[in-house]
């Protein structure tokens, strides 16, 4: 009996549990979806830790900041690293090491004695980390699926958003409660008590050298797509990606310390960013529903102008309920944003060059992060208010919008599957 294009009698029969949408697939899924939540605490627990590090250290907004900027830098580099390993060794190599670095990491981070002993431990050691757990996990489960991967790789990508959805309220309670130092120590024995268990559910290696459903027709495609030249059609998504992010980072990265300058406390603030990341996982996993309907370059565009019409809304309303509102509003019209880029690539580029160019384009969401995180900061402490870093954003984001539109107009000229 063939499924999927694959001769499932002939498979040895203890390969059975091995194969694609296996029950032990599905145990995986469990085991990554829980690797990615705990994992992403370092890209959220440096937010929340922002007020108690510049009240420790004695620094401005835009030096506080640097920490955030360096984790997402390192995050970024670390992806290329760790997915390498995952080729090489399999997905357990990359996680455990992940998990023993990133306890390293805070442990490091809870000694500082300087903010840039701080800079380095968050961004060296729990930056890269961290990267273990995004995607390297999304391409491993990618091999344990045929009929449902859309479905499962979105649930391993909603995992970062999951872990801003749990880990900043968490983190602000014990901070106030014990110190950020303790708190840092407490999450580096968690992470490591955890995560390296969960990673021995991956210890088997798939089956398979390249996906079940990897395309069985060879395609070719434009040599101009979108009317461009490969290397430009590239470049313009990178431009996208990094304009898009740099306006995303400003509610992200700044929600927890903008609510304390507003007299709403920063535990409303990480309250605030919980809700926008749990909206942001409903939106992630609709985004990939919605693609399937409209196409990734309308998703682009639909994304993008719900993006600018929450930072616009930011601007006017500043009180306490209606933060929360904009909070779940931004993380719902946000979500689906990033996947766009990488259905946009899979759309007009072979399958072949999928896997580089979707780490190029997402590489550069990730410095686009880095880069508005740190522009906040240094606008805040220029002028005493984050109206300018609003503002700033939606420049940013006007930027992506434009591509976006020029994007849409371009005749398409996607794969050709012969």
């Amino acid at each position: 009996m063939a499924e999927h294009g694959v001769d499932i009698g002939s498979r040895p029969q203890h390969a059975s549990r091995d194969a694609p949408e296996s029950v032990y697939a599905w145990t995986r899924l469990v085991a990554a979806l829980l690797l990615a939540t705990i994992g992403g605490v370092g890209m959220w627990s440096v937010i929340v830790a922002l007020p108690a590090v510049q009240a420790e250290f004695g620094v401005a907004r835009s030096a506080a900041s640097l920490p955030y900027t360096m984790t997402m830098i390192c995050f970024g580099f670390g992806g290329i690293l760790m997915g390498r390993l995952s080729d090489r060794f399999g997905i357990i190599a990359p996680v455990a090491g992940g998990a023993i670095l990133l306890g390293l990491g805070y442990g490091v981070a809870s000694q500082a004695t300087t903010l840039w002993q701080f800079i380095l431990a968050q961004g060296l050691l729990v930056g890269v980390a961290s990267s273990a757990t995004f995607a390297p996990l999304l391409a491993d489960t990618s091999l344990w699926f045929t009929r449902h991967r859309g479905m499962a790789v979105a649930i391993i990508a909603s995992g970062s958003y999951a872990a801003g959805t749990v880990w900043p309220p968490v983190v602000q309670h014990f901070i106030q409660s014990e110190g950020w130092r303790r708190t840092y120590l407490g999450i580096a024995v968690f992470c490591v008590a955890t995560m390296l268990p969960l990673a021995l559910a991956l210890r088997r290696r798939s089956p398979l050298t390249e996906p079940a459903s990897a395309t069985p027709h060879v395609g070719s495609r434009s040599p101009r797509p979108l009317g461009m030249s490969p290397a430009a059609l590239q470049s313009v998504l990178v431009i996208a990606g990094l304009s898009c992010c740099v306006a995303m980072s400003m509610p992200q990265v700044h929600i927890v310390a903008y609510c304390g300058d507003l007299g709403h406390g920063v535990a409303r603030g990480a309250q605030m960013l919980s809700l926008m990341l749990g909206f942001g996982v409903l939106s992630r996993l609709g985004s990939g529903w919605i693609c399937d309907r409209i196409g990734g370059r309308r998703t682009l565009l639909l994304g993008s102008s719900l993006q600018a019409l929450a930072l616009v809304l930011f601007l006017p309303f500043k009180g306490l309920v209606s933060l929360y509102i904009l909070s779940a509003l931004f993380g719902l019209f946000q979500g689906g944003i990033v996947p766009a880029y990488a259905v946009i690539i899979r759309e007009f580029f072979p399958a072949e060059e999928a896997g580089v160019r979707v780490a190029t384009v997402l590489m550069a969401t990730v410095f686009g992060m880095a880069l508005g995180g740190w522009m906040s900061g240094v606008i805040f402490d220029l002028t005493g208010s984050y109206q300018t870093a609003f503002l700033n954003g939606i420049l940013w984001n006007l930027l992506n919008l434009g591509i976006a539109v020029g994007l849409l107009r371009q005749p398409a000229r996607p794969v050709e599957q012969t």
